[in-house]
């Protein structure tokens, strides 16, 4: 990523790999029809939805991109994310290799509902 600090999600993806624009662009527009109330800022750099507690967020890397529906929406999806490398908080998208929409799409929607269903005051 550039020098300076980008100031809106587009701008993050502009100054993202080329080889990763197209992955981070499709991840963005699946992010936002899965979570479209949530708002879209950037923390600690990278783009993330919150409304108001975090749903997910995303960052490029120099072969891949990260998602992160966080550790419970992993471990829930842990037998269908088996040929995906993964981390204990992220969902790991190598540029070079097809991207997993509808794997991807079914986190968000989880990781939507689980946010919706949660009653403490709690950030994450």
């Amino acid at each position: 990523m550039p020098a300076h600090r980008p100031a809106t999600i587009a701008e993050y993806i502009a100054a993202a790999p080329p080889a990763g624009q197209p992955h981070l662009r499709r991840l963005h527009a699946l992010l936002q029809r899965a979570a479209p109330r949530a708002e879209q800022t950037l923390k600690w750099g990278q783009p993330f939805f919150v409304e108001p507690r975090f749903v997910f967020s995303f960052s490029a890397h120099k072969a891949h991109l990260s998602f992160a529906p966080s550790a419970e929406a992993l471990a829930h999806f842990h037998t269908e994310l088996a040929d995906h490398p993964t981390t204990k908080n992220f969902l790991k998208v190598p540029y070079n290799a097809p991207f997993p929409a509808a794997l991807i799409r079914r986190i968000a929607d989880w990781r939507v509902q689980a946010v919706a269903a949660r009653t403490d005051d709690g950030f994450w």
